[in-house]
């Protein structure tokens, strides 16, 4: 993405202080209900003694911790650092935008649930297509930051429910 790409992309926000304070809203708002979901769910298992419990916590905190090694190794820049734009959600945070660890983490919870209650996974699956999407106009991550995230929490999911 380019510096042109990006500006045309948020402009619709730019200016529009209510826009901007809504893209917030409904980027918290997204990454929240996945990141209370899951506890739930592991609350649910533990309550009803659910065997899979332990693959529940597994699956999701080795994918987890071995995207962000991977994360840190790579350390690519953020669109803001990379193409010096003004991002429409502030952050300080340098690097480590490849890939995107909150689409990730979203993915790799709807595949959680999508282990337990299908239904469930495919609703938080189209949530992380919008948090992906929220999070590439307000200038946080590139589109490819987004897709290999999304692509990496989907493939750890599958292989850690479907094929071990």
């Amino acid at each position: 993405m380019t510096k042109e790409q990006y500006e045309a992309l948020s402009r619709p926000f730019r200016g529009r202080p209510g826009a901007v304070k809504g893209l917030k809203a409904f980027n918290r708002v997204l990454t929240l209900s996945c990141y209370l979901l899951y506890p739930a769910l592991l609350l649910w298992a533990l309550v009803t003694k659910d065997p899979r419990l332990l693959r529940l916590v597994l699956v999701p905190a080795v994918s987890f911790v071995s995207l962000s090694v991977v994360r840190r190794g790579l350390n690519r820049p953020r669109p803001y650092e990379a193409l010096n734009i003004v991002p429409l959600i502030p952050r300080d945070k340098k690097g480590e935008s490849f890939p995107s660890r909150h689409v990730f983490s979203v993915f790799v919870i709807a595949m959680t649930w999508g282990w337990v209650c299908p239904p469930v996974g495919w609703i938080l699956g189209v949530v992380g297509v919008l948090l992906a999407v929220t999070r590439v106009v307000a200038g946080i991550h590139f589109p490819r930051d987004v897709l290999v995230g999304a692509l990496l929490g989907v493939a750890c999911g599958w292989v850690g429910f479907y094929l071990l």
